[in-house]
């Protein structure tokens, strides 16, 4: 039984008599059940461990995603959308990693070190003294593959994001590449990105091997000087050999450890850096904050009045001192050389920027008092570039309205002379229109936008450039809609082409985001300024 269990025959002798009986049984079950219940364990925090990562991924991207819906245009306009998707699909990921497997595992190597640490001073704290005595090389060699990992990871995410906008601008344009034969030169420029994120990542990793490779040399050159030590003090037989084995199985394991550690230490840095981005993503709070008195503005509303209204972006001015008032059912058209700051007042009344001086009074209240939800509940937007969603054509009239029924769609529809050419299509309103609307045309575009207006029925209508990209024929009969769309509609009307706004109650000609000249159009061209010289040089 002695050779058996390695048990002495005394100790075996002094077992409870039950055990002695079946120890042959008792002890294979014990070791049985010893590896089941680590099984069990280990299979739990799997469990826990991938469920915890991805419910906070999830939880992260969510929050992530609200954050930039709900972000300031201003704020949106100075990052790439490539770089933050980078940061929502991948760095989501990397900060997972890090914060589940990366952190339960960097606790238990940690845990192992400590623990071998206390069994080799329990055997011989004069031998431990000599083992741990490396202990502030290795600490630099900590801290100088931190820095150089810390350098790899932030430069890796930074070429993943650019390779994320440069591949989104290569598919967004396409054509103009193809046209131009520039396939070759955005190949190389994807390329260059490609290498320079794949050397970050070699250098991430070459830091890692040296790192453990140099761990694993100080482990040897510590076993070596344990070995050397216990020789010259083998006189003093103040260890035994048991003793030395176990202090040196106690040492190998808190080096294993350490080499574990200094890999983990990627990960760990890589999440540090993801969520440094990730963070100031979440930091960045909307400035065009939800209304404080908390007002819900009415349909019925009367008057809307720019009074003294300025916006500067980035420090310099682009509308200034502007002032003027729209009554109820009229409509104002707003034109001007390009960069006059006409788009900027739509964006301005939709509080997509908020104003820098003065204030819009909306029925003598400032428009920045009501909900946001109300103010834009009463607003309807139909721009230049027509946005659809990759959903069907019954789906894109219906956004702005939820819940409205078919008859209300095609409705709508018939309004913006869209019904003939959907009911022509194979699926009719249950055509998907692909991403941003590419199966449809221009002129079909701007119709299925002006039928989700007609299905809104805001009683204030923003046309910002609403037919100029169009061919004569789509102009027509957008422009035949866009007037049915008007009636009973206080509307503001963006326009380079003069011949859209003719109509209009009054046009403001803008320079250099100031009123320059304002009236009908009759009484402008008689005036012989800069709408009557903006109009001549268009329609000679």
């Amino acid at each position: 039984m002695d050779l058996l269990f390695r048990v002495p025959e005394s100790k075996y002798r002094s077992l409870p008599a039950w055990l002695q009986n079946h120890a042959q049984v008792a002890v294979p079950l014990c070791l049985f059940a010893i590896g089941a219940v680590r099984v069990l364990a280990q299979v739990g925090l799997a469990l826990c461990v991938n469920t915890a990562g991805h419910t906070l991924v999830g939880r992260l991207q969510s929050q992530l995603s609200s954050r930039l819906i709900e972000a300031d245009l201003k704020h949106l306009r100075k990052n790439h959308s490539g770089q933050l998707l980078s940061s929502i699909l991948f760095d989501t990921g990397l900060m997972r990693e890090a914060a589940t497997n990366g952190f339960v595992y960097y606790v238990q190597h940690l845990l192992i070190v400590a623990a071998s640490l206390f069994v080799m001073i329990s055997i011989d704290w004069r031998i431990t003294l000599v083992a741990i005595g490396v202990g502030p090389l290795v600490g630099y060699i900590f801290s100088w593959a931190t820095a150089w990992q810390r350098l790899a990871s932030d430069g890796a995410m930074t070429a993943t994001a650019s390779l994320s906008e440069r591949l989104k601008e290569a598919f967004d344009g396409i054509k103009i590449i193809k046209i131009n034969n520039r396939q070759a030169a955005e190949r190389a420029r994807i390329d260059a990105i490609i290498a320079e994120r794949s050397g970050f990542m070699i250098k991430g990793a070459n830091t890692y091997a040296v790192a453990a490779a140099l761990m694993e040399a100080m482990v040897q050159a510590v076993i070596a000087l344990v070995f050397a030590y216990v020789g010259w003090q083998s006189h003093s037989q103040n260890i035994t050999l048991s003793g030395f084995l176990a202090f040196t199985a106690a040492l190998a394991l808190a080096g294993q450890s350490m080499q574990q550690l200094a890999s983990l230490q990627t990960v760990m840095i890589e999440g540090l850096t993801a969520a440094d981005k990730l963070f100031a993503i979440l930091d960045v709070a909307p400035t065009t904050a939800h209304a404080s008195l908390n007002k819900t503005l009415r349909a019925d509303f009367r008057t809307i009045e720019f009074q003294n209204v300025s916006f500067a972006y980035d420090g310099k001015p682009v509308i200034k001192d502007l002032s003027f008032t729209v009554e109820r059912g009229q409509s104002v058209a707003i034109v001007g050389q390009s960069g006059a700051g006409k788009s900027t007042l739509l964006n301005l009344l939709a509080r997509f920027d908020d104003l820098t001086g003065g204030r819009i009074q909306i029925d003598d209240v400032d428009h920045r008092d009501y909900t946001l939800a109300s103010l834009r509940d009463q607003m309807s937007f139909v721009t230049q570039e027509t946005f659809l969603f990759d959903d069907t054509i019954s789906a894109n009239i219906a956004y702005g309205r939820s819940g409205s029924s078919p008859e209300d769609i095609r409705k709508a529809a018939e309004q913006a002379s869209a019904h003939a050419f959907i009911e022509a299509l194979p699926k009719g309103y249950d055509t998907r229109v692909g991403e941003a609307g590419v199966s449809l045309s221009g002129g079909q575009r701007q119709r299925i936008a002006i039928a989700r207006s007609f299905l809104k029925n805001a009683p204030l209508l923003l046309l910002d450039e609403a037919s100029s990209s169009l061919d004569s024929e789509a102009e027509w009969q957008v422009q035949q809609a866009l007037q049915r769309l008007m009636v009973d509609r206080t509307t503001f009307i963006v326009a380079h082409r003069l011949s859209t706004v003719r109509n209009a109650d009054e046009i403001l000609v803008l320079s250099d985001g100031s009123i320059a000249e304002r009236g009908t159009h009759s009484l402008l061209m008689e005036q012989k300024g800069l709408y009557s010289l903006l109009a001549k040089r268009q329609f000679s």
